[in-house]
């Protein structure tokens, strides 16, 4: 698209999706792992979203091949109630709203998007802010202040909202897709990352 970055171009592709949706599809509904049926959830998406480890450190050291982040999009936006509210934001608060793919051979296999509160991004803090196609988990695992919140589990279905921005990349679509989210907290500031393991994702070794 000439004049428009790919960047730009995935942004206002994002906030469309987002707006357009709002009408008729749902938030995702979070569970805590605890509560998980674990017999309702395929062998293979159990093992990772049970998992404690560091997800950037375990696909490296699955992946036969090349790992990169992938950025989607990183724009200053509204998040969902259910994120605002998880993160305990006042109503029509702002915040960095970051979504990228991790893959594998250049081939999606975790699609996350994570919300930083501005709050979050001062101090040491604002490099949050500045990762482009750096790793996030890897960030947090190294940094001996990092706090890991309850894990939540959620199964994405076409009428989910975050449906269609998980799957973008991903034909045929599947049935569903399975996800984990965490409240971290780096130097005791707050920032909420969702993770969903996309078809091709291999199991999550032991």
């Amino acid at each position: 698209m000439k004049g428009i970055t790919l960047g730009a171009h995935l942004t206002a592709a994002h906030n469309a999706r987002m707006n357009d949706s709002d009408h008729f599809l749902c938030e995702p509904v979070w569970r805590p792992v605890q509560r998980l049926r674990r017999s309702t959830v395929p062998e293979k998406y159990l093992s990772w979203l049970i998992d404690p480890a560091s997800l950037t450190q375990r696909i490296v050291s699955i992946c036969d091949g090349m790992f990169r982040v992938q950025v989607i999009s990183q724009v200053r936006s509204r998040p969902m109630l259910n994120e605002a509210r998880a993160l305990d934001m006042r109503s029509g608060a702002f915040a960095v709203v970051r979504q990228v793919c991790l893959l594998c051979n250049e081939t999606p296999w975790v699609y996350a998007r994570t919300i930083i509160p501005s709050e979050t991004l001062t101090g040491r803090q604002r490099r949050l802010a500045h990762l482009r196609s750096r790793s996030l988990g890897a960030l947090l695992f190294s940094d001996p202040s990092m706090r890991r919140g309850v894990v939540e589990v959620t199964r994405l279905s076409p009428r989910d909202k975050l449906f269609p921005l998980a799957t973008q990349n991903l034909r045929p679509l599947p049935e569903a897709v399975w996800g984990r989210r965490s409240l971290f907290r780096i130097g005791g500031k707050p920032l909420l990352v969702s993770e969903f393991f996309l078809p091709n994702i291999k199991k999550c070794p032991a």
